[in-house]
């Protein structure tokens, strides 16, 4: 069992930036692939970025590349988005998830190969 706790979120200006961090009890963090995802009112949870068990595999969203970046530090059981140049468009309830794999190079895009989420932390973007 992995349990998320996600931090970080808050009301931003546009053009700013946030950075949110996820914190996984347990041991076997380095186990798990992590993604972040999110969902705006009104509309279905969508992929944001993933990031493999050893860190040096990662994928984003068209709507966000360049302007995020995922990370994560094994030792202290955090993953990290870093989210510059916001939009009001990013506003959303944003989702950790871990995804057990086998595989330190391999992350998914799809929600449904997550095994454990996290309650959420709003993100608000004001234009």
């Amino acid at each position: 069992q992995v349990q998320l706790v996600e931090s970080g979120g808050g009301l931003v200006q546009d053009g700013g930036s946030l950075r949110l961090s996820c914190v996984a009890s347990g041991r076997t963090f380095s186990r798990y692939a992590m993604g972040w995802f999110r969902q705006a009112p009104g509309k279905e949870r969508e992929f944001v970025t993933a990031i493999s068990r050893s860190g040096r595999g990662t994928a984003y969203a068209d709507s966000v590349k360049g302007r995020f970046t995922i990370s994560r530090d094994n030792a202290k059981n955090t993953v990290y988005l870093q989210m510059n140049s916001l939009k009001p468009e990013d506003t959303a309830v944003y989702y950790c998830a871990a995804h057990s794999t086998d595989y330190s190079s391999t992350y998914s895009a799809r929600g449904r190969d997550y095994d454990y989420w996290g309650q959420g932390t709003q993100v608000t973007v004001s234009s």
